[in-house]
């Protein structure tokens, strides 16, 4: 179904472009029978193109590629004994319901409700969605919960302030995940991007150390570019074409907060700090009962980088909904016994059974898709197209052509470290020899690989958006989310890039040591 109301007067030839895009989208299946239909396709695909020999040399390992035939009785054997194996290890699949199992306690118990009427009545109008575009940035420092908890949360804001919540969903989705390289704090990414770029530049220059602060800087002026353009997108082009929200679900009324409601906000502020305070004791100490006495730190950052609270980020997300929901259920008396708590999660979890649904299908696909080796095969010869381009005297224009390659790739692998794994062994050394630093070919890659996330329904957590918009407007279409979110992808695309190319021009060191030339 299309969402874009009836706009008056004549539409830009842009609005029309998005338009069709929904409308071509639209007409696509169901989501989960798409994916099915794709596991299908990859399947074909993978018997015409192993007959044709179709293979590559991994830049890395040195090692022949070649893409797998899943009609092989070797094929299917191990599409027939992998179904349930596929399914349970579908990445977004074990997070996205740890989550939200302690996060209805949160929900069901009226502290988010609250918490939502707070932000508003306190945040100044004008300053809503530039908020929740820098919250949706900052949120993804925790792994993969920014889509968990912060998109959804997103939309609630903007539902409450009595604005479209899709175009709220729409602010954080860009934040979270179109500006998955703009922060203002390094991640776990950060250091696997910077291990695989080390690992590619010690072929040209051995003694070199690639640290994980390398794009700390430019990450920075991202975010307050991500934060600025998201902004604008939002309100000039997003807003305005998804019109007034007409739908069904259930607009708390913004009133100030009674009494109870105050008292339990207390409690699980209260609860909340306790809980941080036996968190930091646990991470702060070199010797602290949540660090990796086998991966010792000197430095609060590389031990909080490499300690069980980053890696066990869900859990904390779950422990933090369960306590400060708890707390302020307990303070504003909406719960009577343990009974109360359990039927919230059992109706959260009742609410994603379409989720579920849609992910036991894109498990299937996106496993046939890896097993095949097709990613791998285009991203490779892609590459080796560009390189092929002979755009050596033009550097400038060739650290472009890499950033939207990798926004082109991104659309067909959506791991970060997987495309990079394969892409850094053929561009950083090439960039190298031109003088330019690998701190720098990272930075330019992670440009790209930003920018089309939010447009690839191949993404884990897309199906995940989806079922969030459903919450307001049922049945919402592929193509209607690809045409809300188009906006940004090429807004980001073009001023990210253009930023990149003046931060060049200007010779502004991508991170602290982490020079944009190599020295002579």
């Amino acid at each position: 179904m299309s969402l874009a109301p009836s706009l008056t007067g004549n539409r830009t030839l842009f609005q029309r472009f998005l338009s069709v895009i929904e409308r071509v989208g639209n007409t696509l299946p169901n989501p989960s029978t798409l994916f099915a239909l794709l596991a299908g396709v990859v399947v074909l695909c993978s018997w015409v193109f192993s007959r044709m020999g179709v293979q590559v040399v991994h830049p890395a390992t040195g090692q022949t590629i070649a893409v797998i035939n899943l009609l092989s009785i070797e094929g299917l054997q191990r599409m027939i004994t992998n179904v349930v194996p596929n399914f349970v290890g579908f990445p977004p699949l074990g997070t996205v319901l740890a989550c939200l199992v302690g996060i209805a306690v949160a929900e069901r118990t009226g502290l988010i409700t609250a918490a939502l009427r707070l932000i508003v009545l306190t945040s100044p109008k004008r300053w809503l969605t530039s908020i929740v575009i820098f919250g949706g940035i900052l949120s993804h420092s925790g792994a993969d919960v920014g889509y968990v908890l912060f998109i959804p949360l997103g939309a609630a804001i903007f539902h409450a302030a009595g604005r479209h919540p899709l175009a709220g969903l729409a602010a954080a989705f860009a934040g979270v995940s179109g500006g998955f390289s703009a922060n203002l704090v390094l991640g776990t990414i950060d250091v696997l991007l910077a291990g695989l770029t080390q690992a590619a530049a010690v072929v040209v220059k051995p003694s070199i150390v690639v640290q994980p602060t390398a794009n700390w800087f430019f990450l920075i002026a991202a975010t307050v570019l991500v934060t600025v353009v998201g902004t604008l997108v939002t309100e000039r082009i997003v807003e305005p074409r998804l019109g007034a929200y007409t739908g069904d679900a259930p607009r708390e009324p913004i009133v100030p907060l009674s009494a109870l409601e105050k008292r339990g906000l207390w409690m699980s502020i209260a609860a909340t700090l306790g809980l941080t305070a036996i968190i930091l004791w646990g991470v702060l100490p070199e010797a602290g009962f949540l660090t990796d006495a086998a991966r010792p730190r000197t430095l609060l950052g590389e031990r909080l980088l490499n300690s069980f609270l980053m890696r066990g980020m869900i859990f904390f997300i779950f422990l933090y909904g369960l306590v400060s929901g708890l707390a302020y259920g307990i303070g504003a008396r909406t719960v009577k016994n343990d009974n109360d708590v359990v039927r919230g999660m059992d109706q959260s979890i009742a609410t994603m059974a379409a989720y579920i649904v849609m992910a036991f299908f894109a498990a299937q696909f996106l496993a046939y898709f890896n097993w095949t080796n097709l990613g791998t095969v285009m991203a490779v010869k892609g590459a080796g197209l560009i390189k092929s381009l002979n755009l050596q005297d033009s550097p400038i224009l060739l650290m472009v052509s890499l950033v939207f390659f990798t926004g082109v790739v991104n659309l067909v692998i959506g791991s970060a470290s997987a495309k990079w794994a394969l892409l850094a062994p053929i561009f950083v050394p090439m960039f190298m020899l031109l003088g330019y630093s690998p701190e720098l070919v990272q930075g330019a890659y992670r440009v790209g690989d930003s920018c089309t996330n939010i447009i690839t329904p191949l993404m884990n957590y897309f199906p995940l958006i989806l079922t969030f918009a459903a919450r307001y407007v049922p049945n919402t279409g592929i193509g209607t989310m690809i045409a809300t979110m188009m906006p940004y992808s090429i807004a980001f695309m073009i001023s990210w890039t253009l930023m990149l190319v003046v931060w060049i021009w200007l010779g502004i060191p991508m991170g602290p040591g982490a020079p944009l030339f190599l020295a002579q």
